[in-house]
């Protein structure tokens, strides 16, 4: 289940050739799935497990967990398929699960060890505190702040946490998050909101 490269996969594995022909195959392959073809639902797990490992792995931080995570969510996905009527597409719907089995298994290590996993070093990301005025020292490279960005983005509460990893890690719209959260969308921009102004807030007392 896990993928070879799990830190580069921002667009996923099914950036669409064309669109049309994209959307027709995978509603030929839920239908079928959802029929009970497991060949038709190993075709639509090869087509979002990159995206749905990243997910897991961007909420866990942990490549162990967001396997277990993914692999959970795709086991649950299987079974409660027939009663997916398509109000939403598959991946949002898919995407819900590994969200919520990802705060679930947030929750189970914070039980379990008295804290929240802690930050893997990953490089590269888009930095929403970027845009504020002398925000971001010019003494840091871009790993570091990513670093650095990441540590405070877990101490975010869990809503503000996923809202931002949906918004701008996931490049998620807001309407897609709130489908995803099964949320308002003013909800989820108060919670984005929040998030900067924590974000920025914490960033400068650690000494800009």
């Amino acid at each position: 289940m896990k993928p070879d490269d799990p830190q580069d996969r921002s667009k996923g594995a099914m950036d669409p050739v064309r669109p049309d022909a994209q959307e027709a195959l995978l509603r030929s392959l839920v239908e079928r799935a959802r029929g009970g073809d497991q060949a038709a639902f190993r075709e639509l797990v090869v087509l979002h497990q990159d995206r749905a490992y990243g997910l897991a792995l961007r909420i866990t931080r942990s490549p162990a967990d967001a396997e277990e995570v993914a692999q959970d969510a795709f086991v649950r996905a299987w079974l409660a398929l027939a009663r997916f009527r398509g109000e939403s597409s598959f991946a949002t719907w898919l995407h819900r699960i590994v969200a919520r089995r990802s705060l679930d298994r947030l929750s189970e290590l914070k039980a379990r060890r008295g804290r929240e996993v802690g930050v893997e070093e990953v490089a590269g990301l888009p930095d929403p505190v970027a845009a504020a005025p002398g925000a971001v020292p010019g003494d840091l490279t871009a790993a570091s702040r990513g670093r650095r960005l990441e540590r405070l983005v877990m101490k975010l509460p869990a809503a503000q946490r996923m809202a931002v990893t949906l918004y701008y890690y996931e490049d998620r719209s807001v309407e897609q998050a709130a489908a995803i959260l099964e949320m308002p969308e003013n909800t989820v921009k108060t919670h984005l909101a929040r998030a900067r102004a924590a974000l920025r807030a914490a960033w400068q007392k650690e000494g800009l």
